[in-house]
């Protein structure tokens, strides 16, 4: 157990995976940190890539940007979809279920580094989330990988939409089509490196996940079956944490070093979060090649980070 002080109180830091995922008590969302306290929960955040925080029943909405600004600057909701308020993006059921693997907004070039989800509705069993730790999953391929994966680039597009991608039993849901058509109304492509270099870490981090479309120089078949085995290494169970939501359950996660699947095994119950995000930078590669813009123009969306 890792102890650090806030403004208010000692934080203590406890890991509930070996290579992912801490619980951190004695934060209180809506006070301020003094700006030690938020550098080294910065370090917990980079160290465990994801960490998860109990009790904050009490949250709001403002509560919620208000932390996560003193993470970083908070970029809009989402480069497509219409959010609540200044930040706010609800992740609601009755829009589709984010059940795939994915990294949060990778097919802009500005990926954000943080992500911030808050609890509001919870159905009575399932709805867990699930991440990965995709700093790990590199570290652990075998060498050969690890240099096939620096030379490739993978094309990212918000052509696919995760959370639509699902058989409609009885007839096309309404909400879920005008979902559909807003979050693809204005197209993004951008080609990322494979394998990223961690901007404050240094680590060499697997980008991939389900906004991949394909691999620059290599047909369908080919980028099918090495996305199949990298997401494979990626999602192996000793690489993931799962985490069974509580209402108060806030969970902040490093973007950069993970990917995350939402599991749909709570019927028709209603769950809903919310997600805000802080801005990230132009993923860089290994051999110090930066992702590139194909299509859209995400400034509207988020500024670069400093």
């Amino acid at each position: 157990m890792t102890q650090f002080t806030g403004s208010r109180a000692a934080l203590d830091v406890t890991p509930v995976g070996g290579n992912i995922g801490a619980v951190v008590s004695g934060l209180r969302i809506g006070a301020d940190l003094a700006p030690s306290a938020v550098a080294e929960f910065r370090a917990a955040l980079l160290k465990h890539r994801v960490v998860f925080l109990r009790d904050q029943d009490h949250a709001t909405d403002d509560d919620q940007y208000a932390f996560a600004a003193q993470l970083g600057e908070v970029t809009s909701p989402h480069p497509t979809v219409r959010g609540d308020g200044r930040a706010i993006l609800p992740i609601d059921s009755e829009q589709g279920k984010a059940n795939s693997w994915h990294t949060d907004v990778t097919f802009v070039d500005r990926v954000p580094a943080i992500s911030v989800l808050r609890a509001i509705t919870l159905p009575p069993y399932g709805g867990t989330t699930v991440w990965a730790n995709t700093v790990n999953a590199y570290a652990t391929l075998h060498p050969g990988l690890q240099a096939l994966a620096a030379r490739l680039r993978v094309l990212h597009s918000n052509a696919f939409d995760y959370a639509i991608e699902r058989p409609v039993i009885g007839g096309v849901d309404v909400k879920e089509e005008a979902y559909r058509a807003e979050f693809r109304h204005t197209s993004f492509v951008t080609e990322h490196p494979l394998v990223r270099v961690h901007p404050e870490t240094g680590e060499p981090s697997l980008l991939l996940g389900h906004f991949a479309q394909s691999i620059r120089g290599l047909s369908s078949a080919d980028f099918q079956d090495l996305y199949t085995l990298f997401q494979r290494h990626i999602t192996k169970l000793e690489n993931t944490v799962r985490w069974t939501w509580r209402p108060g359950d806030i969970a902040i996660w490093d973007n950069r070093a993970t990917q995350h699947y939402a599991v749909a095994d709570y019927d028709d119950h209603p769950r809903r979060l919310h997600r805000i995000t802080v801005a990230g930078d132009v993923p860089v590669g290994i051999d110090g090649d930066v992702s590139t813009v194909i299509e859209g123009d995400a400034s509207g969306f988020s500024s670069l980070a400093a």
